[in-house]
Order: C-alpha cells, then structure tokens, then sequence
C-alpha cells in the first residue's frame, strides 16, 4: 500500500485574520505524515496594490495581472505571506520550506492566451517536477507554496492556488495515496447557502452531476467543485472541502468528494 500524503489549501480569509490563521497553522502541524500547505493572498496583495497606487482590475472574479500587478503579487504571495506562514510553522517545530512553483523548478506553466480577456501574467499549469517535489517530502521537510508559477524562460506568472494544489496532489498520487483539502470558511458543500448547518457529506460523480441539474449548488462553488473532480479523475484518492475543524482528527462535518 503506498504511503499517505495531505495537500490542503486555505482560503484568503484564513490568511487575513491572525487568529484563524494562528489556529490553522496548529491543526496543520498535528497532521501525521508528509503534507503540503498551498495558499494564495490575493486580498493582501489588492490592499498592498492600493498602499502603492496601483489599480486592480477583476473580470468575473479572475485578477487582471500586469506587469506592475505581479511585482505585487509576487512581494505578497511569495515574500509578506509566504514567509509569514514558514516562520510561523518553525516556531511551531514543523520544518517548513517557503516555495514558488520557480523553486527547484516544481511548477512550470504557460502564459494564458489571449481569448475574450487578456489576463496578463497568469499561467495555466502544464507540467510538476514531480522528483523535486519528493526530494523535499522524503528529506522531512514541509512544502509551502505560493500562488506562483514559471515558464522555463524566466518569467513568473500568477496562477490559480486551487489549481496548484489539485496539480500537486496529482502529480504525487503515482508515489502516494493523496488526499486533497480545500479549507476556507464553510463548513463543506452546503445544500442551502444561506444554512451552515445543511453541509452535504459526501459527494461522488453521480450525486454531483444530480446537484447540478437541481441548480443545488451556489455558482460560486462550481470551479471549486471542478477541480476536485478533476482531481479524482487523475488518481486523486479523495477530496475534502470544510473549515478547518475537519483537520481535526474526529471530524466530522466537512464533505467528502469521491468517484
């Protein structure tokens, strides 16, 4: 049986309150085995852009990024939160390193075409350095990635921290069994929105596809949903989505995403 590893990204209001944020480094920590922390900070880097006098623009929720945006993006994702989680989790005894998808190479991507909207400097992922990855994993030591990728021709690029963590998870389910986390502020896939209290505690392909004819799900979770999907559908072995109490170890209430 191949060994276990978690890939749990947190959301940006996990980032931008210190308490929750204080709380979720200490559930991480006491997670068993190796793991990795993927996470994003896009309001950060809009309120840095704002100190600086530079406009953010969002086209259906989706960061304009030019170039005068990436320098902010990679001062915020890479530099301000990056290191403040990795002193965080030192401070905590977890042996954690600060990443960019440029880091050893591990995350390479392309600069996403020119359709109905220019995004700028966003990539699309194409490729793992999955070796690098486990170099990392087996010498005992925590990967924490930014919301930044490469294109091999020494250009970084803005990319979706859903996605990076769904293509890691991917990439280490040939050497692990991969669970994937997506840890923001609800309690799970909810069947009402307007109830925290109706979390749906297990989803496969079928009910999922159920949901979606019922117009049951908030539009606003449907890419989330995508990618875990495509997660499991490339040798993921499950996806959860909840707050961060489901890292606690008898939890209960979160939703479990399986085919």
């Amino acid at each position: 049986m191949k060994p276990l590893v978690s890939v749990i990204k947190i959301g940006g209001n996990i980032i931008e309150n210190e308490k929750e944020l204080a709380r979720f480094l200490n559930l991480f920590t006491q997670l068993k085995g190796p793991k990795i922390l993927v996470h994003g900070g896009g309001k950060k880097a809009t309120a840095m852009a704002e100190k600086m006098g530079i406009k953010t623009t969002m086209v259906q929720g989706r960061r304009i990024t030019d170039k005068k945006n990436l320098e902010v993006a990679v001062m915020t994702y890479g530099g301000l939160v990056n290191k403040t989680i990795v002193a965080s989790l030192q401070a905590l005894k977890c042996n954690a390193i600060g990443l960019s998808g440029a880091d050893a190479g591990i995350i390479q991507a392309v600069k996403r075409p020119v359709e109905e909207v220019d995004f700028g400097f966003v990539g699309d992922i194409v490729y793992v350095h999955t070796q690098s990855l486990l170099t990392f994993l087996r010498s005992g030591l925590v990967p924490v990635f930014c919301a930044l990728s490469h294109d091999g021709q020494g250009q970084l690029l803005n990319t979706n921290a859903d996605t990076i963590a769904s293509e890691l998870a991917i990439a280490l389910s040939k050497e692990y069994t991969t669970t994937l986390y997506y840890c923001f502020e609800k309690p799970g896939v909810l069947a009402d929105i307007g109830n925290d209290n109706s979390v749906i505690p297990h989803i496969t392909k079928e009910t999922y596809f159920g949901l979606l004819k019922d117009h049951a799900i908030a539009d606003g979770m449907l890419p989330k949903l995508e990618n875990c999907f495509y997660a499991l559908d490339h040798s993921v072995h499950k996806v959860c989505v909840g707050n961060m109490d489901m890292l606690l170890p008898k939890s209960t209430i979160y939703t479990t995403l399986t085919l």
